[in-house]
């Protein structure tokens, strides 16, 4: 909990720093504002928590060792590498690679920091809990096809550039490509097909295990009172 907690606050600090620099469009600041009210909506009127003091797993999708890898790799390539490209970007005075990388980055930042609140909170069922990756992914993919258009279009090279500054320049055109690759596997070949489903079918699961929990309990309630009464007449 106490990593979790540092993970969190730093997390916090990445999306007020991206939100004041004036990096990041009103439109991608406001996202997270409009998924946050609309995730509590989902939970109260849509797909409310069936028992909110259940101290189970709340974990949706347990992985091999293989799926582990590939949360590791997207996490580098989604994470790490474009934070390094933007730090690197300040370093080098690069505006362009610095502007065109961070909104990706704050969605990200929002993503996981919403992940991380409501995963601990019994207050949110699966659907609504698989429903952050899945949004804040289309989201991000549209930030990404913008990033890329940038620096593979509006980015050059001059013709004397030295070799740093080549690898500089294919650093970022690599990234952003490899950025939409995962990010559009990670969507139509998991969160849709297997991640989503898996989420309503334990849903729906658990609420037709309480619903023959609570006819039973009735069912048991009525026959001790018929056995009660019986007791009475003799």
């Amino acid at each position: 909990m106490g990593s979790l907690l540092v993970i969190e606050l730093q997390l916090v600090a990445f999306i007020m720093v991206f939100s004041v620099s004036g990096l990041v469009s009103v439109l991608d600041i406001a996202f997270p504002i409009f998924m946050s009210a609309y995730l509590v909506a989902l939970s109260r009127f849509a797909f409310p928590a069936h028992d909110r003091g259940s101290s189970g797993s709340r974990e949706i999708f347990q992985g091999s060792k293989l799926f582990r890898l590939y949360v590791v790799v997207g996490t580098t390539v989604g994470l790490f590498l474009p934070l390094a490209y933007v730090l690197g970007g300040f370093a080098r005075g690069d505006d362009q690679a610095v502007r065109s990388a961070t909104p990706h980055l704050f969605l990200l930042s929002c993503q996981i920091l919403t992940e991380n609140v409501i995963s601990g909170l019994s207050l949110f069922s699966p659907p609504v809990r698989a429903l952050v990756p899945l949004l804040y992914t289309v989201r991000r993919i549209f930030v990404i096809v913008d990033w890329i258009q940038d620096v593979w279009l509006n980015k050059t090279l001059p013709a004397n550039a030295e070799f740093k500054d080549v690898a500089w320049f294919w650093f970022g055109r690599i990234l952003a490509l490899a950025n939409l690759a995962y990010f559009s596997i990670n969507l139509f070949g998991f969160l849709i097909p297997q991640f989503l489903p898996r989420a309503f079918e334990r849903y729906f699961r658990e609420r037709d295990e309480i619903h023959s929990k609570m006819v039973e309990d009735k069912r048991s309630a009525v026959n001790n009172k018929s056995q009660s009464t019986d007791k009475k007449m003799d």
